[in-house]
């Protein structure tokens, strides 16, 4: 596989949590250090794209009477809660990182910019991206997606709570066929929610490669950047 040099990672908000029922972990926070720093340590530059789902679950919100705009609103202000605190143990725990926002959030933050980022990777730091697309009824996925383009990663890595994509949901039908690989166009035709469709639909048109492994599989995000039989990976058709 071509080298690669530089790669968008994206960690859901529920990983972060590791065995509680909601909030950080901090077990999982040094977790996740040291799986990213294994990535760091072999050269690539590395960039996160994190959810909020440990804090609120914008897409739910609905059942309790908000609009759905509302909802994804304090869903990206639960990402930016994510990221400062990955950027923040990160630093602490001697891997360099910053923080970037999707929208002002005044000194907190500072907002995200294609050339703010670029700089940051370059100079060593871990970038990690909060606030989703910015933009209510987009989910973080999509998110991911289009930071990867651009800061012009050469990989997505989803980093998620199984080892892969399969036909189903495993966690509910022990059944479902685990796909080593699979093309844009038949994840959109099975519908599969490994990612969302609007997310598949712009990796597909820029011909994103991407890989589906398992966090908490030890040295799967490295794998999946080096040619080892890790996950799942997306290819064209």
């Amino acid at each position: 596989m071509p080298a690669i040099t530089r790669i968008l990672l994206k960690i859901s908000g529920e990983a972060l949590m590791g065995s509680q029922t909601h909030g950080l972990d901090p077990q999982m926070l040094d977790y996740v250090r040291s799986e990213v720093k294994k990535v760091v340590d072999a050269g690539i530059e590395t960039a996160i794209v994190v959810g909020g789902g440990n804090l609120f679950r914008g897409i739910s919100s609905s059942a309790a009477g908000l609009p759905r705009h509302v909802g994804d609103s304090l869903g990206m202000f639960a990402t930016l809660m994510n990221a400062t605190a990955l950027a923040g143990y990160f630093n602490a725990h001697g891997l360099p990182s910053k923080a970037f926002s999707a929208f002002p959030v005044g000194n907190l933050l500072e907002p995200f910019s294609v050339d703010a980022a670029r700089a940051a990777l370059s100079q060593g730091k871990v970038t990690v991206f909060g606030g989703g697309t910015s933009n209510p009824y987009f989910t973080t996925d999509t998110a991911a997606v289009l930071r990867a383009l651009e800061i012009s990663a050469d990989f997505l890595v989803k980093a998620t709570q199984v080892d892969g994509i399969y036909s189903d949901d495993p966690k509910k039908n022990p059944a479902a066929e685990f796909l080593p690989q699979i093309t844009y166009d038949e994840m959109l035709r099975l519908n599969l929610r490994i990612m969302d469709a609007s997310a598949v639909a712009i990796a597909r048109e820029n011909r994103l490669p991407v890989q589906v492994v398992a966090l908490r599989t030890p040295g799967a995000m490295l794998a999946a950047l080096t040619g080892g039989a890790v996950g799942s990976r997306v290819v064209p058709s």
